[in-house]
């Protein structure tokens, strides 16, 4: 017998509350995002790897988001099996949603006219306001790296001309 039926309650065996956990979310979101990327992708030349065509890297990267989305929602399931939420604080499940929405919109409406920095630090700054654990100096450092990257990767190596502060 299980925990649930020796206490009365009737066996379930899939519960809502385990899709309403982090990891569960995120990998279901990885595995959609890289399903629907494939398959709008899936008219677009491949090549070889000498020869790259223009769906190569974009195809190559959705199955990495498709095993990596695998791996996040196996492991959201094994921890929701393993742990059970006993406590009676919940964590409001749209804070994430609306604030990571909210710091892509911010974004993209910022990288044109306020430039790479701002917009960066914009992203991180409102992205960070969806956990209630991030810290004032992780979130810094956090923006210090992706910029970091981003000007290394797209204005040095493949040399895009996009502003990196404000042009005012």
């Amino acid at each position: 017998m299980s925990e649930g039926e020796k206490k009365g309650q009737p066996f379930i065996p899939f519960r809502w509350e385990t899709l309403a956990r982090k990891n569960v979310l995120a990998g279901l979101l990885f595995i959609g995002v890289a399903v629907i990327g494939l398959w709008v992708s899936r008219h677009y030349p491949i090549g070889t790897a000498l020869r790259m065509g223009t769906g190569y890297v974009p195809r190559l990267l959705l199955w990495i988001l498709l095993v990596l989305g695998g791996v996040v929602l196996l492991q959201g399931l094994r921890e929701a099996r393993a742990h059970s939420e006993t406590d009676g604080e919940r964590t409001s499940i749209l804070r994430p949603i609306v604030f990571v929405t909210l710091s892509l919109v911010a974004f993209a409406l910022a990288i044109e006219r306020l430039g790479l920095v701002i917009s960066i630090v914009l992203l991180i700054g409102i992205g960070s306001l969806a956990s209630r654990e991030s810290k004032p100096l992780e979130t810094l450092l956090t923006a210090a790296v992706l910029l970091a990257f981003s000007v290394a990767i797209f204005i040095v190596g493949l040399g895009l001309t996009m502003p990196v502060w404000p042009e005012w």
